[in-house]
C-alpha cells in the first residue's frame, strides 16, 4: 500500500472550491429521513449550545467546534473521487443550498455558494460532480420545486435527493437572526477528518475493510463494488455499473430483501457445489464469490464485466419474473404462485437452475414450468402425507436438485424431476385418512382451493381460483359437511372423538363463501344439500341435480373416470367415497406425468 494521508478540515476547508466525483463501486445515496434529522439535530444542538441571542458572527471564534467523522478520498490522476462519506457530503450540500435560500447577507451567500458549486479548469459545475444526479441539483439550486422534477427519477439518488431536500425544508427551524452565525459556525467550526489515498487498489482496499463487517454496506453493494474494481476499462465498467444499478433498482421495488435473496438463488442456482457452497453464498456471498474466481471462471477483466452484463443480468431479471409470479396469477406461472401460496421460498434457485443465458425465451418458460410443477406436486404429496415442508427440512433435498438440473435440456429436466418423484416421495394412495388437525387448516384450505378449481376448470368453466383466495367479508371458508353433532351420528360412532376424527377427513370438507358457511353450517345435511345446488361444481356433486343439466361437468366426469355420484345422504360409507374421490382428485391434480405433458 502506498502513501495514507489523514488531516482534520472544516467544511469550508473540504469543500471550497474543491470538486469531487465519486467511485465507480460507490452505492446510490440512500439516506432516509432518519439520518438527515438526526445530523440536523447534531448540528443544531450542538450550535445552540454556543449561540446567545444577539451574537454577531464574528463572535463564533469563541465558539466549541464540532467533529462530523470522517471521509475517504482517492487523488488519482489529479481527480478526487469519494470512497467513503458520500452519504453525509451529498446531505450537506442539500443543506448548504437551503441555506443559501434562506440567506440574505450577501456576502454569506457568496461564501456558500462556493461550497456548491464552482468554477474549475474554465467550466462551472457542481462540487459534487456526479453525472446522474446533475438534473436534480440543478433543479434544487434554481429553486424549483421538486414536485415537479421530471429529470431521471427512476435513479434510487435521485428519489432520495429529492425527498430528503423536502425534509430539510420541513425540519431545518433556526430562527432568521440565528442563521449568519450558525453558517459560520457551520464551514468554520464543523471539522471531518479527510483521509487520503493516492492509487485505485489502495483506495477499494481500503474501502472493503471499511465496510465488510457489514455495518454500511450491504453484501451486494459490497459484490457490485468488488466486481466493477475488475474492470479496466472505464467505458465497460460505467455500462456495466449502470446494467447493475437498473437491475438493483428494479429488484428494490418489489421487496426491502429482493436484491440480495436475486443475487443468492442466481450464485446458488448456476455455481453450489454442495451444502457448503449453499452456507457460504447465504451468508456473505460478496466474499464467497472473490474467493472463488478460478471455479466461477474470473480471470480477466472481460470475464468480470461478462459477469455481470450477461449472467448477473440474466438471472435477476428471471427471478424478477418470479416474484413478480407469486404476486399474482400468471397464465404460464401458475405453479410459481402456488408454490409461494404454500410459503415455499426455496423455489426460486430451483427454478433458476436449468436456465442458459443463451436459452430462447420459450425454452426458459418451459424449463420455468417443469420445475415450478415438480415442486408443486413433490410439496403436496409431502403435505398430504403429513410431512413438513419447511426451509429447514427441505433444505438438504433442494440443495441436492439444483446441480443435477443445472443447465440441463427440457427433455434431460423432465426425466430427471420424473424419476425423482416417483423415487423419492410418497404417493397419495399410502395416506387414505388424510385430514385437518389443528396446524394444517391453511394447507387444506389451499389444496381444497385447487381441487375446487380444478373440477370447475375441467367442467368447461373459467378459473375461480383467485376468488378462492379473497380475504373480508367475501372471502370464502372451510366448511364442514357434518354439522359437530355426534349426536345425529351415534349409531356409527360409538365415541365422540370417532366421530371427530371421521368429521374433519379432506372427504368430509368442502370449500364455501363465509356467508353460505356462516348461514347453513350447523344445518342437517338434508338442509345443507339443497343450499349446495347453488355453491361451486364440487359441492354441487352431492346433489343428484348436479348431473342433469351440466353437459361440461359430465364430460369432465366420463373424460376422468373419477368416482363422483351424488349422495341423498351423507353417513360413513358416503364420507368414504367422498375421500376415495378426493385422493383420486389430487392423483389427477399432481400427476407426475404431467411434466411430460409440458415437455412435450
Amino acid at each position: 500500500m502506498q502513501k495514507i494521508d489523514s488531516d482534520a478540515k472544516t467544511i469550508w476547508q473540504l469543500l471550497a472550491n474543491a470538486r469531487y466525483a465519486l467511485e465507480y463501486y460507490q452505492r446510490e445515496y440512500s439516506w432516509q429521513t432518519k439520518q438527515v434529522t438526526d445530523l440536523i439535530d447534531d448540528l443544531t444542538s450542538k450550535f445552540l449550545d454556543n449561540y446567545e441571542t444577539g451574537n454577531e458572527p464574528t463572535q463564533v471564534t469563541n465558539y466549541g467546534h464540532y467533529f462530523l467523522g470522517s471521509i475517504i478520498i482517492n487523488n488519482a490522476e489529479g481527480q478526487r473521487f469519494i470512497i467513503d462519506g458520500q452519504q453525509r457530503i451529498t446531505t450537506l450540500t442539500l443543506l448548504l443550498i437551503r441555506l443559501r435560500r434562506l440567506l440574505e447577507d450577501q456576502g454569506l451567500i457568496d461564501q456558500v455558494t462556493t461550497l456548491i458549486y464552482s468554477l474549475s479548469f474554465g467550466e462551472w459545475g457542481f462540487n459534487l460532480d456526479i453525472p446522474d444526479r446533475k438534473p436534480i441539483m440543478d433543479a434544487l439550486y434554481s429553486g424549483e420545486s421538486v414536485d415537479s422534477f421530471e429529470g431521471i427519477e427512476h435513479i434510487e439518488s435521485v428519489r432520495n435527493i429529492a425527498s430528503r431536500y423536502k425534509d430539510i425544508e420541513n425540519y431545518f427551524r433556526l430562527q432568521k437572526e440565528e442563521l449568519p452565525c450558525f453558517v459560520v459556525w457551520l464551514l468554520q467550526k464543523v471539522y471531518l477528518s479527510e483521509i487520503t489515498a493516492y492509487a485505485d487498489d489502495d483506495a477499494y482496499t481500503i474501502f472493503e475493510t471499511m465496510n465488510d463487517r457489514g455495518l454500511s454496506l450491504t453484501p451486494s453493494d459490497m459484490l457490485r463494488g468488488y466486481l466493477l474494481s475488475k474492470i479496466d476499462s472505464t467505458t465497460r465498467r460505467n455500462n456495466v455499473s449502470d446494467i447493475w444499478r437498473d437491475r438493483i433498482e428494479e429488484l428494490k421495488g418489489i421487496g426491502k430483501e429482493d436484491e440480495s435473496d436475486a443475487i443468492k438463488a442466481w450464485l446458488r442456482s448456476q455455481y453450489a457445489r454442495n451444502i457448503s457452497d449453499f452456507d457460504g453464498i447465504g451468508s456473505k456471498f460478496h466474499r464467497w464469490v472473490r474467493e472463488h474466481e478460478p471455479y466461477l471462471k474470473l480471470e480477466s477483466s472481460e470475464d468480470f464485466a461478462d459477469f455481470i452484463e450477461h449472467d448477473f443480468k440474466c438471472y435477476s431479471h428471471e427471478y424478477y419474473r418470479l416474484r413478480e409470479a407469486t404476486r399474482s396469477l400468471k397464465p404460464g406461472l401458475e405453479c410459481v404462485y402456488y408454490n409461494a401460496q404454500n410459503n415455499f421460498t426455496l423455489q426460486y434457485p430451483i427454478l433458476l437452475s436449468p436456465l442458459r443465458v443463451e436459452d430462447a425465451e420459450d425454452v426458459i418458460l418451459q424449463k420455468i414450468r417443469i420445475c415450478a410443477m415438480y415442486l408443486d406436486i413433490l410439496i403436496h404429496r409431502r403435505i398430504w402425507n403429513f410431512q413438513d415442508i419447511s426451509q429447514r427440512t427441505m433444505a438438504d433435498r433442494i440443495f441436492s436438485i439444483i446441480p443435477a438440473i443445472r443447465g440441463k435440456s427440457v427433455s434431460e429436466l423432465t426425466d430427471i424431476l420424473h424419476t425423482r418423484l416417483e423415487a423419492e416421495t410418497l404417493p397419495f394412495s399410502n395416506n387414505s385418512l388424510f385430514h385437518l388437525h389443528g396446524g394444517n387448516r391453511r394447507k387444506i384450505f389451499l389444496i381444497l382451493a385447487r381441487m375446487t378449481d380444478y373440477v370447475r376448470i375441467q367442467s368447461g368453466e373459467s378459473s375461480h381460483y383467485l376468488q378462492y383466495m379473497r380475504t373480508g367479508k367475501n372471502s370464502y371458508e372451510v366448511e364442514h359437511i357434518w354439522a359437530n353433532d355426534p349426536d345425529t351420528h351415534r349409531e356409527e360412532f360409538a365415541h365422540e372423538f370417532e366421530f371427530e376424527a371421521y368429521r374433519n377427513r379432506i372427504g368430509g370438507l368442502l370449500l364455501l363463501p363465509k356467508k353460505s358457511n356462516t348461514s347453513y353450517g350447523d344445518s342437517s345435511y338434508a338442509e345443507k344439500r339443497e343450499h349446495y345446488l347453488r355453491e361451486n361444481f364440487l359441492a354441487r356433486s352431492l346433489h343428484e341435480k348436479a348431473y342433469e343439466n351440466n353437459p361440461g361437468f359430465k364430460q369432465f366426469i366420463e373424460r376422468s373416470h373419477l368416482p363422483f355420484c351424488p349422495h341423498s345422504e351423507f353417513k360413513k360409507s358416503d364420507l368414504d367415497a367422498r375421500q376415495k374421490l378426493y385422493q383420486r382428485l389430487a392423483e389427477q391434480i399432481w400427476n407426475p406425468d404431467r411434466l411430460f405433458e409440458d415437455a412435450s
